[in-house]
């Protein structure tokens, strides 16, 4: 019977010390240059000593061109080595391993850059009020941002992380191809499931080149996105099965996206009762991924769910992700004994019955709440204390000024 407080092996040598991952949350904590300051050090140094047995990093983008918001951190070199360095020492210095997250957002960049136009498999926009068309990417602009994430996974290496995840879930790039909803293309990078997981196996094949053994690499990927004519769960386990010799060190199931957010807790609610929202298909994935640890993220908030997860061998790694914006210890609350439930913080959009006829509540909602705990960590990065009474009025207020001030600088495009 595994605990949540044994200690996790992965394939690479490294040991995690416990079972309870703080997940990516996309903080946009970048400076102008896209740059790690000193928010993001006391942020992670928050959570460095919150108990967790693996931190990641949300949303660093490999292309300074192709942003999925304002403030994403951009690694595409060594220029920000130091302040990189900085970031990972302050995690670390509180005894826990930290990932950073690489990510491309393809036709998922911050909709409020106008004049920007973003790239994707296929000239295909996404299902949402605004969304502008992208353009579809050459074979050559493939091969450029397959080697970009891995040389954002050597610098990684080199600014003293302890490993990446891959993000292939939730919309992104990665995902892009994967759908046939938003790869159409019938060349080399699409037409057949195979041919669309391809660009995902070339960017997990080039960073494990580019790296040195002990260095972790992870997937963040959907169970299903959760669209008619999506990405199924069958195709999903296609990738894993994959991936399964490929050298991966933890494999992280979600699932959705901003179309259809089911990680947000947007679900059934016979799923919510269950908590963790996409553990009935890991249990399916255990046996096709070998050896590579399950991490599942997305609904967990009572111990006795997390230890009955890991105790069943269900997965692995328990991921946190939205209790961490308002109890930094999160892991270390439930680990002690502190709390028996992390406490759960909905936003929901104001009148329902106009905006209801206009646009799909369940996205509207999903990206209000996103940006209510965007605000937490930006909170605690000035060093104040989570505002749990913040209202939705300025939480969108600030959605729209941290996004829409890209609109009034350089235009992006590529």
């Amino acid at each position: 019977m595994t605990s949540l407080h044994e200690p996790l092996p992965l394939p690479c040598g490294q040991v995690l010390p416990n079972r309870i991952m703080k997940a990516a949350l996309s903080e946009a904590l970048g400076d102008r240059t896209n740059a790690p300051d000193h928010r993001l050090e006391r942020l992670f140094a928050s959570w460095g000593s919150g108990g967790y047995g693996l931190v990641i990093t949300g949303n660093v983008m490999v292309d300074r061109r192709q942003l999925g918001e304002p403030g994403n951190v951009v690694i595409e070199d060594e220029r920000d080595l130091d302040a990189l360095s900085r970031w990972a020492k302050a995690t670390k210095d509180g005894g826990v391993p930290i990932w950073v997250q690489l990510n491309h957002p393809g036709r998922q960049s911050n909709p409020l850059a106008l004049g920007h136009t973003p790239v994707a498999p296929s000239a295909v926009p996404l299902n949402l009020p605004g969304s502008v068309t992208p353009r579809e990417l050459t074979s050559a602009e493939i091969e450029d941002i397959i080697e970009r994430f891995a040389t954002a996974a050597a610098v990684c290496e080199t600014a003293g992380f302890d490993g990446v995840q891959i993000h292939g879930a939730h919309g992104y790039l990665v995902a892009q191809f994967l759908s046939p909803l938003s790869n159409r293309r019938d060349d080399t990078w699409g037409g057949d499931p195979e041919r669309r997981m391809r660009f995902l196996i070339e960017v997990v094949r080039r960073i494990r080149s580019r790296v040195s053994p002990g260095f972790a690499v992870g997937l963040k990927l959907n169970s299903a996105d959760f669209q008619r004519g999506g990405f199924t769960e069958d195709e999903s386990r296609g990738v894993l099965a994959a991936l399964a010799g490929e050298g991966l060190d933890l494999i992280e199931i979600s699932g959705g996206s901003y179309e259809t957010p089911a990680m947000m807790g947007k679900a059934a609610d016979s799923t919510r009762a269950r908590e963790a929202y996409f553990l009935e298909y890991a249990r399916t994935a255990r046996e096709l991924v070998g050896d590579i640890p399950l991490a599942v993220t997305g609904g967990f908030r009572s111990r006795a769910a997390m230890e009955e997860a890991v105790s069943t061998g269900d997965c692995d790694v328990i991921g946190l992700g939205r209790p961490t914006a308002t109890t930094v210890d999160a892991a270390e609350a439930i680990l002690s004994g502190r709390a028996n439930t992390l406490a759960v913080h909905q936003v929901r959009a104001g009148m329902r019955g106009l905006l209801g006829r206009l646009v799909d509540l369940k996205s509207l909602d999903g990206i209000l709440e996103l940006s209510w705990h965007t605000d937490q960590l930006h909170r605690i990065g000035e060093g104040l204390a989570p505002d749990l009474n913040r209202g939705r009025i300025a939480t969108a207020v600030a959605m729209v000024r941290r996004n829409g001030t890209v609109s009034l600088g350089r235009k992006r495009g590529l």
